[in-house]
């Protein structure tokens, strides 16, 4: 695992990197919430009341950086906002999975992972609005 974010940011293949989404801070940090929340899963999964909650949390951490990816690969304006919503109701609940996970999680760990989440859900509803009137 890594020490920070930014050590985490250093190993960030290239061809990722030098994509034109990567200067969107909110989706480098939605990159970085899915990547530990898989590491959180396995925390998850080795308690059978957890599973459930790793599945779900995976896919919804996942889902957040996905949908940012695809409406910036569909261009600016309506479309785009409409995925940043999508990534937007990915992120939220992403938080409500930590939340009912924090009992088998660290909970230093969830109150990171959730204040984390806070910044990608104001980037996410600056950067929609923004693009909805575009």
């Amino acid at each position: 695992m890594w020490e920070n974010y930014e050590h985490w940011q250093g190993q960030v293949p290239d061809n990722i990197v030098q994509d034109k989404l990567w200067k969107f801070d909110t989706y480098r940090k939605s990159l970085f919430v899915a990547d530990l929340s898989w590491f959180d899963c396995e925390k998850l999964l080795k308690d059978s009341r957890g599973k459930s909650i790793a599945w779900q949390l995976t896919r919804s951490a996942g889902s957040i950086a996905a949908n940012i990816e695809e409406g910036f690969g569909r261009g600016f304006g309506k479309d785009y906002a409409r995925f940043l919503r999508i990534a937007l109701g990915s992120a939220r609940e992403t938080r409500g999975w930590y939340y009912r996970g924090r009992h088998l999680l660290d909970s230093k760990a969830v109150t990171h992972r959730m204040k984390l989440i806070d910044e990608i859900v104001a980037g996410l509803v600056t950067t929609s609005e923004q693009q909805r009137h575009l």
